[in-house]
């Protein structure tokens, strides 16, 4: 079995997994999720506090679900009770952020603002006017609306100006060597 299909997913004190033919509804102290498993192959119980996930074949296809709708699951779980935040940093002379309302609005290098609105259980904030902070509960929406406005200006390398996220480091490229002789 796969090492990451078979440990099971422990749910902590708060939250409550409830698993009906192929729907898993998971409910925590932050909010609600609920996902179906596509894959008639891949079933999920609770036994003794644990979420356990199994397979019925040893297909290729079914071992990669397998795997991946225990993970699922276990984002479920811990979005529901921790949830998620992403960091972002705008590096640029004049480039910033603010928040007004449900919008994001960044001021990035265009002739005109760019105006972002947050999608429902998203929550975008602001620690400073270039530092962008992303939560929620949901770790793929979270990580794709990230991945929006990261996209809205890509790190360029000569001056490493543009939206990177926190922990991301930009490999710079030398300038032109015109009057080095």
């Amino acid at each position: 079995m796969s090492r990451i299909g078979r440990t099971p997913i422990v749910i902590p004190a708060g939250v409550t997994v409830n698993i009906k033919d192929n729907l898993v509804e998971v409910k925590g102290p932050l909010g609600a999720l609920s996902r179906t498993i596509a894959n008639p192959d891949v079933k999920a119980q609770v036994i003794d506090g644990k979420v356990v996930v199994t397979r019925d074949n040893e297909q290729k296809e079914t071992k990669a679900a397998h795997g991946l709708y225990r993970m699922l699951i276990a984002n479920m779980v811990e979005g529901v009770s921790k949830g998620f935040a992403k960091s972002l940093v705008i590096n640029g002379v004049g480039y910033k952020a603010a928040v007004q309302g449900d919008k994001l609005v960044l001021s990035v290098g265009y002739s005109h603002n760019v105006e972002l609105e947050a999608p429902q259980g998203i929550k975008v904030e602001t620690a400073s006017p270039t530092e962008i902070v992303v939560k929620g509960i949901d770790k793929e929406a979270v990580g794709q609306f990230a991945a929006t406005i990261k996209a809205i200006r890509k790190p360029e390398p000569y001056h490493g100006y543009g939206i990177r996220y926190k922990d991301e480091t930009i490999i710079r490229k030398e300038g032109k060597a015109a009057g080095k002789k």
